[in-house]
């Protein structure tokens, strides 16, 4: 095995929810104030997921006050607490970059029947 990868398995996380493209997610952020740390929860529909490995990243969009908001977080990153996903989405592209045009009930993604 390559001595990269065996250092990398130290830092990535391996309590994660299979996350996809179109699923409502709780992202918990830890939020640094001075000397408190609060975890502040960031909610949204994942728009896209980048690379692999230790620096896999994943994008959360929302509207908030009716402007759109973006946040990339990275996977393994001791930043996020935790990923909850509240419902998957059924879409059927990789990137749901069409989305930021969307606003009202055409912004909205399709519940996936289980």
């Amino acid at each position: 095995m390559d001595i990269m990868k065996v250092i990398e398995q130290d830092y990535k996380k391996t309590d994660l929810p299979n996350l996809r493209v179109g699923d409502m997610v709780k992202v918990h952020i830890k939020i640094k104030e001075g000397a408190r740390e609060r975890i502040q929860i960031f909610e949204g529909f994942i728009l896209k997921i980048q690379n692999g490995g230790l620096g896999q990243t994943f994008t959360v969009r929302r509207i908030a006050s009716g402007v759109g908001v973006e946040k990339t977080f990275p996977v393994h990153s001791p930043r996020v607490d935790k990923v909850e996903i509240v419902r998957h989405g059924d879409v059927r592209r990789a990137k749901l970059n069409y989305m930021r045009k969307r606003t009202g009930k055409a912004a909205k993604i399709k519940s996936k029947e289980n």
